[in-house]
């Protein structure tokens, strides 16, 4: 999977779900994607939140090579968002001085940024995994050849793929022929309790549901693998 900043839970279900979890991070950085932007919620509803870039021209650029525009002190107001939503949830004096502690550092790049965000969410949701990292494994191919490719590179005889993947991988199913069992993940959303709010929003940020659910039962989210 690609770094997505604050990811959602089902992110988080794949990670706990396999034996060898690979950030892919040697593709090209698609601009107003999950990469640089996800949803928290206060009690007006969800808000967005979008990590500006520097836009520099000329770069095909890969998603471990984007730097954070900080003339536009994004990550303050970041801060400063998720302070407001939050302030008030059962569990904002343990989750958030972990945050803060991330977005007070000098962060050049947005990988570095995500990568950080996504082992503070394993951390919290109990799940015990090592991160590997596409840019380090010499690639080749494209899309399905590409992910072929990282299975062959990790000894990897099955790939479990986000439901999304479905229509590209379709195009170009190459996993048989490769001797790759090939399944689909199949997470249904924990629906908790946000904050007093009559309502409930889905695939929000994982830090809406550590900010709102007993540290018990999140840490309890990493110690099950989902069946597909």
């Amino acid at each position: 999977m690609q770094p997505t900043y604050l990811p959602w839970l089902g992110y988080f279900d794949l990670i706990r779900s396999v034996d060898t979890f690979v950030i892919y991070d040697h593709v090209q950085f698609e601009k107003q994607s999950w990469q640089q932007r996800n949803r928290i919620r206060n009690k007006q509803g969800e808000i967005m939140l979008t990590v500006s870039v520097l836009h520099e021209t000329g770069l095909e650029r890969t998603i471990n090579d984007v730097r954070i525009d900080h003339a536009r002190k994004i990550l303050k107001k970041h801060l400063t968002s998720i302070q407001l939503s939050y302030a008030k949830s059962p569990n904002f004096k343990y989750i958030f001085p972990e945050i803060e502690k991330i977005y007070s550092q000098p962060i050049e790049y947005l990988f570095e940024l995500n990568i950080q965000l996504i082992k503070l969410g394993m951390n919290f949701l109990n799940i015990k995994k090592e991160l590997l990292y596409s840019s380090k494994m010499n690639v080749s191919g494209l899309k399905v050849e590409a992910l072929i490719d990282v299975c062959k590179k990790t000894g990897s005889d099955q790939y479990l793929s986000p439901v999304g993947s479905k229509v590209y991988i379709d195009m170009n199913n190459l996993f048989p022929e490769n001797k790759i069992e090939l399944s689909y993940q199949q997470f249904t959303h924990p629906v908790y309790q946000q904050n007093n709010y009559p309502d409930f929003i889905s695939h929000l940020s994982f830090i809406d549901y550590l900010f709102n659910v007993n540290p018990d039962e999140a840490a309890g989210f990493g110690t099950y693998k989902t069946k597909y």
